[in-house]
């Protein structure tokens, strides 16, 4: 026991040190086995969520590139960006359009009265809770308003609770004192903003804006939007009007309808656009592959002697990659050329990263464009089968690394329990020592000292008799 000490004054024996060496005997087996264990299965735990983390990074980066129509090589242009800018998406064609903007969309905009105490002023002094009510297309959102609140808490309050269904209000403070300024990120014709209730801001209130429409033509034909932002005009395209197309004849007099000059939206093929989207995916795949290397790779020391990673070996990370190599050996797509070797991107032999060899590649791309969205895309494509084959052991809660995960975590818990059954056993044991060796010792103590007495007797004795 931890602080106890054996003299061995009887005995003349160090039983302290007999007691640590039987201790330590009984505890260093099993004190072995638990440690090794435990920091076996700590290591693969920490191993395992690196690889997982990188796995799921993979994953993600495949869906945006799903997303973001990486491969299909188009990319989208604006010959006047002040005004319009313009994105090529999934579902887009090559193809020019002439854009002309003639009004872009606004949102409501309202005013409270003026508060001549600023932004600090109570405005609700009734001594119990008001309500303002703010409706928009026929939907209220009501705001309750605490006795005692000031413009600023009613500001606060309005951007906390109503910000997400896009209402935001701010303060304006001049000379005559603050007012609350209402508006709202939906816009267009019919998002009127509107404020009623017992609270009195909405008493005075004045419409600063009314919300109104874009309006565009686009190849002549006109159209409106609620927004500014336009992803139905054209298949695949997303525009965004940034301001009115400016007028061909500077301060044109007819100021209601003038004649304004057009800009030209185009989406084209792009060989470098296409080729970002293969390197983004090359990039990807060596991440990823480099985080599993790292994991399951023999290296070398420094004296040239061989060093195992914490998963060399291990089967799970075979299949895994053997289950992502798989999907590359596959031809697919539905063009001439069928799989990535044949548009340069090629293998390590040691390390197994991809690379592009950039001859090749513009060899292949120039005549070939439209097979690599072929082999990428589509639900055959390799996108979607890197993500099939890689979902057996990315599920959240049911995945093979998931499960291997919380395997792990419960050996730990049961490593942890047989470290306190050790301990307590151990600190039983060394008690029951110590115990034992005391009483030893005070019996040897106790035999001495009768000894001794019974030599000094005899002694005695024998020297009564001498003088005799």
């Amino acid at each position: 026991m931890a602080g106890t000490t054996i003299t061995g004054v009887g005995s003349g024996f160090d039983t302290q040190a007999i007691v640590k060496s039987l201790v330590d005997a009984e505890r260093a087996p099993k004190q072995a086995q638990i440690n090794a264990q435990s920091q076996k299965a700590t290591t693969q735990l920490s191993s395992i969520g690196k690889i997982q983390a990188a796995l799921d990074a993979f994953r993600g980066a495949l869906d945006s590139m799903v997303t973001d129509n990486s491969f299909s090589g188009l990319t989208g242009t604006s010959s006047d960006e002040k005004v319009a800018t313009m994105t090529a998406n999934q579902g887009a064609a090559n193809g020019s359009f002439s854009l002309v903007v003639n009004q872009l969309a606004k949102p409501s905009k309202l005013s409270t009265a003026s508060f001549a105490g600023g932004q600090s002023t109570v405005v609700n002094s009734t001594g119990k809770a008001t309500t303002l009510t703010i409706s928009q297309s026929g939907k209220n959102f009501d705001l309750s308003v605490p006795a005692g609140a000031t413009l600023q808490q009613v500001r606060d309050s309005i951007n906390s609770q109503f910000g997400t269904a896009g209402l935001s209000a701010n303060i304006l403070t001049d000379s005559n004192g603050s007012r609350m300024i209402l508006t709202s990120t939906n816009g267009g014709v019919g998002s009127d903003l509107t404020m009623s209730g017992n609270s009195g801001i909405d008493t005075g209130y004045k419409v600063v804006e009314v919300p109104q429409n874009a309006k565009y033509t686009i190849d002549n034909i006109p159209a409106e939007s609620k927004s500014n932002s336009i992803t139905d005009a054209v298949s695949g395209v997303s525009i965004k009007l940034l301001t009115v197309s400016p007028t061909v004849v500077a301060n044109d007099p007819d100021t209601n309808n003038p004649a304004r000059t057009a800009l030209t939206i185009s989406v084209s093929t792009s060989t470098t656009a296409l080729k970002s989207g293969v390197k983004g995916f090359v990039d990807t795949y060596n991440a990823l592959l480099k985080a599993m290397n790292a994991e399951t790779k023999v290296t070398k020391d420094a004296a040239g002697n061989s060093v195992a990673a914490t998963l060399t070996g291990d089967s799970t990370m075979r299949t895994l990659q053997s289950a992502i190599r798989n999907e590359f050996n596959m031809l697919s797509g539905n063009g001439t050329l069928k799989s990535l070797a044949q548009f340069g991107v090629s293998t390590d032999q040691d390390t197994g990263a991809l690379s592009i060899d950039a001859k090749q590649w513009d060899k292949a791309v120039l005549s070939n464009p439209a097979d690599i969205n072929s082999i990428f895309s589509g639900k055959s494509g390799l996108l979607a089968r890197m993500k099939a084959a890689t979902e057996p052991y990315a599920k959240a809660s049911t995945g093979i690394l998931a499960t291997r995960t919380a395997s792990l975590s419960e050996s730990l818990k049961d490593l942890n329990k047989d470290q306190i059954s050790l301990d307590e056993r151990i600190t039983t044991m060394q008690d029951a020592l110590t115990r034992k060796y005391t009483a030893m010792d005070t019996l040897v103590a106790q035999l001495r000292q009768q000894s001794n007495s019974i030599l000094g007797t005899l002694n005695a004795i024998s020297n009564s008799k001498s003088d005799n």
